[in-house]
């Protein structure tokens, strides 16, 4: 298919202005404000309304009146959508409140209401209460982990959701370790926040030096858990409050930051040559954890400074970052694709795909090719993203998409639940019900033909998955039989039979475990009595020894510490 050909004919509904990857799902968006969703259903995180997995983009309906989605984020099991008129909503997971309210987890889009009727801090009024400032409105949503961050039209930026008290600052110290409303972070106060990324538990924000950043003066900052040195200040501790990572920020640093992405541990920058005339060389810095080879410097060991990863060619320019888990993608504006971490890159634990002899992680970047007849390069590439396992690029100016690593749960969007270590493309556009009536009747039967075979494909699709999911569970029932057994016959001496299970459980579903003890014990035998007396002494011995031993060990540091 010839590619300008393809984009010509496509419309605002076809095209991704956006993407975004959770730990097991993604998010597009189209240029029409459509969102859609794919991957695991677990926690509601598609917005479907359903807790069902979708194999193929899947669209979200939004409770909206002639408002269309703007922007897009994705944590690891929920999701956020913004509206042109600046409105936040949510859906999937909320324990930590991430959704910004206090409750149950939503598969349906939800309002954030934590930003309504609210004004800008520095807002000030008049005897008359006229405004003197612009009233509050979102511009850019962020999301990562169990967090979810927001950017307003004045460069202030919010956070709520598993937001510890240390790293919001002092001004938070007696706030909970979460939060269900936003909350503003108040160390940018008179700067203008661009961008930010999350991990886990760490933060990474690009912020103007003045209230109306230029290009190129935006300065890097940093905060939160530190324990693999994913912040890039040298060392790691914690940080109660952003701080400048210095490498980037110093009067002899010759890289302007333009991006950066957060993995579960580590973190990823890209910046481009301040002496370049058109600063079209950049370079990616990565730091953190490096166990899995996720930084690409050519060793497994963690970095606490960022430090370029030298083995990519010069004199390209890096138009999109992401991190994984475990693995870091890059895509240049020529269409390049490179990727490093674990597994091949891929993200993938070693008992997904791999064979012993083409097993593991990838140290170094390692080129991704498109496949044909596009390949080897991805035309005219748009954004990379990477969820925990899997890969997604959004290419030939949003109208195509491509996807590689873990399917399980349809997570790549190609109709199938199998790992693919190449490229493959994702079934886009959709066949909505609305293109189904719009196909035109004939008397060769056309229609129905196309109906028939839709109506099969997604037959098959809900048959595959229900065969992956019976295969999991038939995994983890077998591991839970194996983990009982063992179990049994170290307390009782004998296997675990079926008749061993209590007749409350099997009858009600409930189990009272001091009823069921007490019961257990009356109706014993002697050698059944004196073989748990036995397996008792001997795991109370077990405990003394091992509270003994812990408890000479913390004398014996204490008195080093005072001869210290």
């Amino acid at each position: 298919m010839d590619v300008g050909k393809h984009q010509d004919s496509g419309t605002l509904s076809e095209k991704i202005i956006q993407i975004a990857a959770g730990e097991s799902h993604t998010l597009a968006l189209t240029g029409d404000g459509s969102v859609y969703s794919w991957g695991r259903g677990m926690f509601g995180r598609l917005g479907t309304g359903s807790e069902e997995d979708k194999l193929t983009p899947t669209r979200v309906n939004f409770d909206l009146d002639k408002v269309k989605i703007v922007g897009i984020a994705a944590g690891s099991y929920h999701s956020l959508a913004l509206a042109d008129n600046g409105s936040v909503w949510s859906w999937g997971y909320n324990s930590y409140g991430q959704l910004g309210y206090e409750g149950e987890n939503s598969s349906l889009p939800h309002l954030v209401e934590g930003f309504h009727d609210l004004e800008s801090p520095d807002s000030i009024t008049d005897r008359s209460k006229t405004k003197t400032t612009p009233s509050l409105k979102i511009s850019s949503v962020k999301a990562g982990g169990m967090m979810s961050l927001a950017i307003d039209n004045l460069g202030a930026l919010w956070m709520w959701g598993n937001c510890p008290q240390n790293i919001l600052g002092s001004e938070a110290e007696a706030l909970p370790s979460s939060s269900s409303t936003p909350l503003r972070v108040r160390e940018f106060r008179g700067h203008t926040v661009v961008k930010v990324a999350c991990g886990n538990e760490h933060i990474v924000a690009l912020v103007g030096a003045c209230e109306t950043p230029n290009d190129g003066d935006l300065i890097c900052y940093s905060w939160g858990i530190n324990r693999q040195g994913q912040l890039g200040l040298g060392d790691k501790e914690t940080r109660l409050s952003p701080e400048v990572i210095g490498s980037f920020n110093n009067i002899e640093s010759s890289w302007a930051v333009y991006d950066v992405a957060c993995g579960g541990s580590h973190t990823a920058v890209l910046a481009c040559n301040k002496g370049s005339p058109d600063r079209s060389e950049s370079v990616c810095f990565t730091f953190g954890l490096g166990d899995n080879g996720q930084l690409g410097q050519g060793t497994t060991q963690g970095v606490l400074y960022p430090k370029p990863v030298k083995v990519l060619p010069k004199n390209v320019f890096l138009i999109s970052v992401d991190c994984g888990l475990f693995h870091t993608s890059v895509v240049s504006s020529a269409g390049d694709v490179w990727s490093w971490g674990m597994e091949k890159g891929y993200g993938l634990c070693p008992d997904f795909s791999f064979t012993s002899t083409d097993a593991g992680d990838a140290l170094y970047p390692r080129l991704i090719s498109c496949t044909e007849p596009y390949g080897p390069r991805f035309p005219e590439p748009v954004q990379i993203v990477c969820g925990a396992a899997h890969t997604i690029l959004a290419a030939a100016g949003g109208y195509k998409l491509w996807s590689w690593g873990r399917g399980q749960s349809g997570l790549l969007g190609n109709g199938k639940t199998m790992n693919c270590m190449d490229p493959s493309t994702v079934l886009w556009p959709p066949l909505t019900n609305h293109d189904k009536e719009e196909i035109p009747d004939n008397s060769s039967g056309d229609k129905q033909s196309i109906l028939k075979e839709q109506d099969d494909t997604e037959d098959k699709q809900r048959l595959s998955a229900a065969l992956g999911e019976m295969k999991l569970l038939q995994t983890k029932l077998s591991t839970m039989e194996r983990y009982t057994s063992i179990l049994h016959g170290s307390v009782f001496g004998k296997p675990f039979r079926e008749q061993d299970i209590p007749i409350t459980l099997q009858n009600t579903g409930t189990f009272d475990l001091a009823r069921e003890w007490e019961n257990m014990l009356e109706s014993s035998d002697h050698a059944k009595l004196a073989r748990l007396e036995v397996f008792y002494r001997s795991m109370l011995s077990d405990i003394k020894d091992k509270l003994m031993k812990k408890r000479i060990k913390e004398i014996i540091k204490e008195c080093l510490d005072e001869r210290r």
